[in-house]
């Protein structure tokens, strides 16, 4: 019978990882050290709240949620608008693991990994459908109950702890000290991809991105029957993330007149309106509107998630560099709940963006929010799909 580490490195997706090295701009050896730490946290922290019947039947509850499978839809075949969804639902799954703590290990893992907080953030969000499909595998071949998989937690939780790198606190977990940093390297060796150039998987917008629950149950079905679904789309929204991140295009660094450089996607946002902005031809219209493509919020909330502050900071930028220009931020919603409340939600999410531009620094009489809530769909929504592009984000140039 494998360990949970083991068959989470069976669930390695090299042209996932390939896609996110590429795409956030960081290298394949850092990309595997912020998967590898991601992951582990996840399992550590879940293992020691193993104790906790209640926290463990949320999580049971949560591999058969109508939410997660949602998502799961969504991730199976939607590209870049997947990426938004998946992730959004791994938000919810990380926030029920550290909760106000988030924050602060994504910023761990950016220190052990070295790389961009922003990018950590990406590819533990990406993380996270790789972990529940690894847990999903194990309730379903061995029949776990609740009870069963806090036990399998338990027995497990010291290796956990000892792969986690030294220093890096969890609370709840003590720290690993430097006594057992060898052993924490031969692990994580122990796990690394056996092919040349075979990196951990991610987000992994993306990138990343970026990534998803686990799409259980046809109604009829047995439970057992709806975990190994999960567990097999659980690759399958992998694949999504890399495909969304691969639709944005590679990343590259541009100039901006006050000698800011960028570093954002070829098809991102940023290089939309930056040619925009620099077009002279381009004028000013009402119907001219571009989608954010790496912002998430908490779930059914106006709470922007730490990933997002990467593409929040190089607008602020670019409209600090343009001081002409002006925009308005338009929050979009589905039509699925309330009309009025989705109304509220979608002005919230607006007002919430603009207030991180101006936090960032930008003038607030350049930029207004508005709410649409389910008006001016872009998509259909009938599907998955279809109500995941028109849950956005977008802005206007009003003045330029």
């Amino acid at each position: 019978m494998s360990s949970l580490l083991d068959s989470l490195k069976d669930r390695i997706s090299p042209d996932v990882v390939r896609g996110l090295a590429s795409n956030l701009g960081e290298s394949t050896d850092s990309v595997q050290q912020a998967l590898t730490t991601g992951s582990t946290a996840m399992l550590a922290t879940l293992a020691s709240k193993a104790g906790d019947s209640g926290f463990l039947s949320q999580i049971m509850n949560l591999l058969s949620s109508a939410g997660a499978r949602g998502a799961m839809g969504a991730a199976a075949g939607a590209g870049s608008s997947a990426s938004s969804t998946v992730s959004q639902a791994g938000g919810t799954f990380m926030n029920m693991l550290f909760g106000n703590n988030l924050s602060g290990i994504q910023n761990k893992i950016a220190e052990v990994s070295g790389m961009r907080a922003s990018s950590a953030g990406t590819i533990l969000a990406s993380a996270a459908p790789l972990v529940l499909g690894t847990l999903a595998s194990k309730v379903s071949s061995e029949g776990l109950t609740a009870s069963g998989l806090g036990s399998m937690l338990s027995a497990e939780l010291p290796r956990l702890r000892s792969f986690l790198p030294a220093g890096f606190a969890i609370p709840g977990l003590s720290t690993v000290s430097s006594s057992v940093a060898s052993e924490v390297s031969r692990v994580r060796e122990e796990v690394r991809p056996k092919a040349s150039g075979i990196v951990w998987p991610a987000v992994i917008l993306g990138c990343i991105l970026l990534a998803a629950l686990l799409w259980f149950f046809n109604r009829g079905n047995s439970v057992n029957n709806e975990v190994h679904t999960a567990s097999n789309a659980a690759s399958q929204a992998g694949n999504a993330i890399a495909n969304g991140a691969a639709n944005l295009g590679a990343f590259f660094q541009t100039s901006l007149p006050d000698g800011i450089v960028l570093n954002i996607p070829q098809n991102g946002v940023e290089n939309k309106l930056l040619v925009f902005i620099k077009d002279p031809n381009a004028q000013v219209n009402a119907d001219t509107w571009f989608d954010f493509d790496r912002l998430l919020f908490d779930t059914n909330a106006a709470t922007l998630q730490p990933s997002s502050q990467e593409q929040l900071q190089n607008i602020a930028n670019i409209l600090k560099a343009y001081p002409n220009v002006h925009i308005r931020i338009g929050g979009y919603t589905d039509n699925q709940g309330d009309a009025a409340s989705n109304l509220k939600l979608s002005q919230d999410r607006a007002d919430n963006v603009m207030h991180e531009i101006i936090v960032l620094g930008v003038d607030p009489s350049r930029l207004d929010a508005k709410g649409y809530g389910e008006d001016h769909p872009v998509a259909d929504n009938s599907t998955d799909v279809g109500r995941a592009q028109n849950r956005r984000i977008s802005m206007r140039v009003t003045q330029k």
